[in-house]
């Protein structure tokens, strides 16, 4: 047996020396996706209050706005070299680096990271309409893969540790470790891998520690939101069933988007980029509030309390303006954009509910909290992240039953009305382009991964041996009400148990998704 199965197989069989150092593997996660997250958290604050400068210095002069537009479009033109070098780390990387988890490409870790942080401060800097918070999922699983290789991790570990950085990287953009951790499982994983939630975790805090420390600690969110009283819930209802209309309606239009700016043919992609960026350096001279991820429009609606007038044109032209920007595969993310959206979706909301339906004005601020975790549930369908997200932004307590109602509400209706989940769609698409996993790695190496067995699983009260598990896959361990069962033939599957299985590193991708249908089915 090689060295790398005899690793494996020990973390399995010493279950408290491998909670030791899943605790380890998860600071090392969460320093190094913290830090590279600050980094970029910072650059792009630079970058946004540059743009700032550049309005200032600009305005009134046709020559300096005529010099300002022929530089963002020279800056377009570099972005698009830098997508050309790297193509893994345009967009807002979330896709590919879910299936880098699961075995469908192996990402540079380095390449991704030097890409992503200097294409991204560019296209910040220019004003596309892009966050910080999809492409710091996407450095924080870099953060956590390079962590692995530098140490020479196993397969297993890279796999955690990449994953771990990826919510890792969601904590230290959002300040919000708990929805860092709840992402891992709803988005990357879709399942519970306890070894994973132990090592995400720690991950997730140390990150969040590592970005207070550097920004402070307070939400970015900050509301005093009124509680709704119980006979409006029907109202948060309807509520969340717009939203999740809307929300399915954004993921038609936004890969409809991206499909037609990929159609255009005859066109270098460099002269394409170039021309993205010039209407964002036009759009800023008119409407700096739409600008990068949303920061202005977050100060605006918190300070100013605009109109509804002001509130459904910055809410259409946001929308409009996002999704060029997405389209042109800038690197760059969506996640804090749609927050902002849901957000001014649900003020707008409020306001008709406060001008029709009598309702009292200090509950506004609640349609609004509630507005960014409904639009977030509907476009992405990970509900409790979106409601434990918007809690952590907020830091409201009080807001938690309408949170929770008005999500799952708008997440049933997006999935009644059949659409996939925005980054599903993404990640379908990217795979499209691969023939074939990109794993360069040894054959004989294995990589240990779990299942838990859902509730009417085709599997339950099935015996081992009667389940074809395939010849690369191997159960090493079954974990039931927390005591580990070697598993025989004649052993007999339940529901609840947590499958401990070994897969083989060349077929890791194929028999992974093979066996999570097969369990699933």
């Amino acid at each position: 047996m090689q060295n790398k199965e005899k690793t494996t197989i020990r973390k399995i069989e010493f279950k408290r020396t491998e909670s030791i150092y899943l605790i380890i593997r998860g600071a090392e996660v969460g320093v190094a996706s913290g830090l590279i997250c600050v980094l970029y958290r910072f650059l792009l604050q630079v970058a946004e209050n540059g743009i700032d400068k550049v309005h200032e210095i600009v305005s009134g002069s046709p020559l300096k706005i005529a010099l300002w537009l022929i530089l963002v479009t020279l800056i377009g033109v570099i972005v698009s070299y830098i997508n050309k070098w790297e193509p893994d780390a345009a967009g807002s990387g979330i896709p590919q680096t879910t299936g880098d988890v699961r075995g469908y490409f192996s990402l540079n870790w380095w390449r991704v990271s030097a890409a992503k942080i200097i294409g991204g401060t560019l296209s910040v800097f220019s004003g596309l309409s892009l966050g910080r918070e999809g492409p710091s999922v996407q450095l924080g699983g870099m953060g956590g893969k390079g962590a692995a290789r530098l140490t020479k991790s196993d397969r297993t570990s890279e796999i955690r540790m990449t994953s771990c950085g990826a919510g890792a990287g969601m904590s230290a953009a959002f300040n919000a470790p708990i929805a860092g951790t709840m992402f891992i499982f709803e988005e990357i994983h879709h399942g519970l891998d306890r070894s994973i939630m132990c090592m995400g975790i720690v991950a997730t805090v140390v990150a969040d520690f590592i970005s207070k420390i550097f920004f402070g600690q307070d939400t970015i969110f900050h509301y005093d939101a009124e509680p709704f009283s119980l006979k409006l819930y029907p109202l948060v209802i309807l509520m969340g069933a717009l939203f999740g209309v809307f929300g399915t309606f954004y993921n038609v239009f936004m890969i409809k988007a991206q499909k037609l700016f990929k159609s255009i043919k005859g066109i270098p992609e460099p002269v394409k980029m170039g021309f993205v960026f010039l209407i964002s350096g036009i759009v800023g001279l008119v409407m700096p509030q739409i600008l990068c991820g949303g920061h202005r429009m977050t100060s605006l609606l918190m300070n100013d309390n605009p109109s509804l007038k002001m509130l459904i044109i910055l809410f259409i032209c946001k929308f409009l303006f996002g999704a060029f920007c997405f389209a042109s595969g800038a690197p760059g993310g969506t996640l804090y954009p749609l927050c902002i959206l849901g957000a001014y979706l649900g003020a707008i909301c409020g306001d008709l509910s406060i001008d029709f339906l009598g309702i009292s004005p200090d509950l506004r601020q609640d349609f609004v909290i509630a507005g960014m975790a409904a639009l977030f549930a509907s476009i992405v369908r990970a509900p409790l992240t979106g409601i434990i997200l918007v809690f952590e932004l907020t830091g409201n307590m009080n807001s938690l039953l309408p949170l929770a109602v008005v999500s799952l509400t708008s997440y049933a209706v997006a999935n009644l009305i059949g659409t996939a989940p925005f980054y599903s769609i993404l990640f379908e698409k990217a795979v499209e382009k691969t023939d074939s996993p990109s794993i360069n790695t040894k054959s004989h190496e294995k990589v240990l991964q779990t299942f838990v067995v859902p509730v009417g699983s085709s599997i339950d009260g099935k015996k081992v041996s009667e389940i074809d598990w395939g010849k690369h896959c191997l159960i090493v361990s079954i974990d039931r009400n927390e005591t580990p069962i070697t598993p025989k033939g004649d052993t007999v599957i339940r529901e609840g148990d947590v499958l401990v299985m070994m897969i083989s590193q060349r077929r890791f991708q194929q028999d992974q998704t093979r066996i999570y249908n097969l369990i699933n089915s």
